[in-house]
């Protein structure tokens, strides 16, 4: 519940913003009216993709049983863990000329295309955060059933109303929290994710690897707990369920699952230092 409230949480006031940007560009353009009409039917497309994609998503894993079912949803943790990740990048990079980027891009599909390229910039922007949305989700749900998926979705619309009360809070007050702290703390809460994605993957793509012809060297390291801290946090409720879930904490790591998880925050800490190291301005 908690994973899904923040995925939609994240990704729609995203989506509200890009929206909200190029609504008041329009509104700055002589043939308002007309223009927006082509924006919302951008936006309105846009979702009609990320259904289609969340429709033959989950066909393909209905489809598939056995050991074809596992690694396909092994798959999509490890690329829905890749994408937040390239997410937050992508925020390092853009973030802070996100406005000024969607208004020139605007202008641009505005005078080689008219109405229709306003249409397919706010169709682009809309489709892609509703098909993160769509990975992200399959990644972090596919495993619940019953009751458990119920309060997936039930989060899931929880973020959705969290992310309009978001964006109108952002909106009318910067003394509660600013744009960016807001985009600081996501950040920060979306490689949590990543990381709790990619062992979610790692543990089924572990679970295949335990019935394959491997040395037992390579059985111990992926089936063998290193330790058993489940008596002080246990990792199925509580605060640490809430840190499994959010960051891939294990009460009974195998060596591989320990293994995946360092080298996530090594190479994750390792890269952004060097983004942020490349977006300072030269000395003079």
């Amino acid at each position: 519940m908690n994973q899904s409230m923040f995925i939609v949480w994240r990704e729609s006031v995203e989506a509200l913003l890009v929206i909200g940007i190029l609504q008041a560009w329009t509104c700055q353009q002589g043939p308002g009216n007309r223009l927006v009409k082509y924006l919302w039917a951008g936006v309105m497309l846009g979702l009609m993709l990320s259904g289609l994609l969340a429709v033959l998503i989950l066909f393909a894993g209905e489809a598939m049983s056995g050991s074809a079912s596992e690694w396909f949803q092994a798959a999509l943790a490890l690329i829905a863990s890749l994408l937040m990740v390239q997410m937050v990048g992508w925020m390092h990079r853009n973030g802070r000329t996100l406005k000024f980027d969607l208004r020139r891009h605007a202008d641009s599909h505005l005078a080689r295309r008219g109405g229709l390229g306003l249409l397919l910039l706010a169709m682009l922007a809309v489709g892609r955060e509703g098909s993160e949305t769509v990975v992200f989700l399959y990644g972090a749900g596919a495993r619940l059933r019953g009751p458990q998926l119920g309060l997936f979705a039930v989060g899931g619309v929880m973020g959705l109303v969290l992310s309009a009360l978001t964006l109108a809070l952002l909106h009318s007050s910067r003394r509660f929290i600013s744009w960016q702290r807001f985009f600081a703390i996501s950040e920060v809460v979306l490689l949590m994710l990543g990381a709790a994605l990619l062992v979610s993957g790692t543990e089924r793509i572990g679970g295949q690897l335990l019935v394959l012809d491997f040395p037992e060297l390579v059985y111990s390291i992926v089936g063998d707990a290193l330790w058993d801290t489940s008596t002080l946090l246990n990792d199925s409720h509580g605060l640490g369920g809430f840190l499994a879930s959010f960051a891939g904490y294990r009460a009974t790591p195998s060596g591989l699952t320990l293994l995946v998880w360092v080298g996530y925050w090594l190479v994750v800490g390792g890269w952004l230092r060097q983004q942020t190291a490349d977006n300072l301005p030269c000395p003079t």
